[in-house]
Formats: structure tokens, sequence, C-alpha cells
């Protein structure tokens, strides 16, 4: 029987993980459970936040003073895309939908294994954050727990956006009823840009600040959108709620899974998630 010691040290690393599978899986909750579109590239952009802040710190950039830039880069490159293959997306069925936003996945691994190489790459953590604390026993992750509380932050800061703010309620007209939406005056257009943008800077924030639990690699696209899929399904489709509960669900039962039974490996995630929805195959909340 492990020590109270690991035990709330495996949880403080699911909870951490899980927390980041949360930052990406937002903006694909975003993208796919509320605007309903198949966007299979979304950690596509991930992996382009990841890559911009590795390349503004080998300049010399602190990871701190990084973060905000490559999160807005990748912001206007979504908000790009979004202007032009995205308005192409939007009036294909689900089916053309997936076929599109996969191709734009290889164009972006292809990319970025140009610019970059094939090798894992990790970003540096800043001195501040590095080290551990200790506390009767028990070794905490600095790094760690500023995941948690950053991520604790953008949950409270986009339930508040959705629930409390003009914006919020506008983006829900108008994916509910856009041609109501238009008659009443709001720029739908223009509305769902800005939030596809949203999306893939949170996706963005996700793949910078958890570098160190999913190494950048050109097919960190491809690699880890299943566990992203996985957040948004157990979740719910368009639940921020939903998506948060089920990442850290996710991401301790992986933790405790590959702790207490190795020779499986990820083996019991995929388990665990394939017995969850049969039983409830619309997730854990789902949005009218």
């Amino acid at each position: 029987m492990p020590s109270l010691s690991t035990l709330l040290s495996l949880f403080l690393d699911g909870a951490s993980y899980g927390m980041i599978l949360f930052l990406i899986a937002s903006g694909l909750t975003v993208t796919l459970g509320i605007m309903r579109i198949v966007n299979l590239s979304h950690c596509g952009f991930a992996m382009i936040g990841g890559y911009a802040a590795l390349a503004l710190v080998s300049m010399g950039l602190p990871l701190l003073a990084a973060l905000p830039i490559a999160v807005l880069f990748t912001m206007a490159v979504g908000f790009l895309l979004e202007q032009t293959i995205y308005r192409v997306v939007y009036r294909t069925h689900e089916f053309g939908q997936i076929l599109m936003t996969l191709g734009l996945t290889y164009l972006m691994v292809a990319t970025i294994n140009l610019l970059f190489g094939s090798l894992m790459q990790n970003i540096p953590v800043p001195e501040a954050l590095n080290g551990v604390w200790l506390a009767g026993g028990l070794t905490i992750s600095k790094y760690r727990i500023f995941l948690v509380a950053v991520s604790a932050g953008v949950a409270v800061l986009l339930w508040a956006t959705f629930e409390w703010t003009m914006f919020g309620a506008r983006l829900r007209a108008a994916i509910d009823n856009p041609r109501m939406a238009r008659a009443s005056g709001i720029d739908v257009g223009r509305l769902l840009s800005v939030a596809f943008a949203a999306g893939c800077g949170l996706a963005a924030l996700g793949g910078v600040l958890g570098a160190q639990m999913l190494p950048l690699e050109p097919f960190y696209a491809l690699k880890y959108l299943v566990l992203v899929l996985m957040v948004v399904t157990v979740g719910g489709l368009g639940s921020l709620k939903g998506s948060l509960v089920a990442a850290l669900a996710l991401g301790l039962i992986d933790t405790f899974g590959r702790y207490f039974v190795p020779e499986f490996g990820g083996f019991v995630i995929y388990v665990t998630v394939f017995a969850f929805l049969l039983v409830r195959p619309r997730g854990l909340f789902q949005n009218a």
C-alpha cells in the first residue's frame, strides 16, 4: 500500500495533467460543442502555440513573456484560417468537416516537421517555478501547482464569460438561431470568428504550459487528439463544466492507473471511457 505522501503526489500529478487537458479541450468545447464544427485540427493549434513559445524562448525571451505572444500569434493564425479555410468547412456536412480538418492537421504536422525537425522538444521551466516545496514529507512541484492555479483561473473566467457577459449571450444566440441573431443586429460572422480564435488561443495556452507533460513533436496534433476528444465527449458536447470535470477525472484515472497497474500502461483510461459512454453516451452534461 503506497504511503499518504505518494497518494497525494499522484493526486497532484493527475490534477495538473487533467487541467492541461482541460485547457486544450476547452477550446474544442467552444468550436465543436458550442459552434458545432467538427474540428479535428484543434490540437494543431496547441502545437503551434507550443512551438511559437519554444522559438521565442530559444531567442532568449522568458517563458512567461513568450506565453502571451505565442497565444496571440496562434489566435491570429486561427482567425486567418477561420476567415479562409473554415468558412468553406462551415458549409460542408460533418463528414466533409472531418476530411478537411484532418487534412489541415497533416499540413500542420508537415510544416512543423519542416521548420523544427522531428525530435521531441521541451520548453524550459522558469527558474522561479522550478523545484519543489517540502511540506510534512510531501514533495510538491512548484510548476504543477502553477498549472493547476492558472487552469482554475481560466475555467472561472470562461464560465463567467459565457454565463454573465453580453459576448456569451450573443454567442449563444448566434449559434441557436443565427437568422434571428442577425435580425436583432448581431454580426454573427464576426462573433464566430472571435470565438474560434479564442478557442485556438486556449489550445495554445495548454500547448505551452503543458509541454513538460505533453512534449512537443511534429505529430503532437494527432498524438493527443484522441485524449482531447475523450474529454469533450465524456464531459458532454458544449459543456465547459463537463469538460473540466471530465479532464480532471481522466487525468487522475490515467495517473493512478499507470502507477497501480503499470503493465496496462495507458489502457486503463480507454477502458474507463468506453464503459462510461456505454452507460451515458451523451456525456456528463449536455447543452441543449
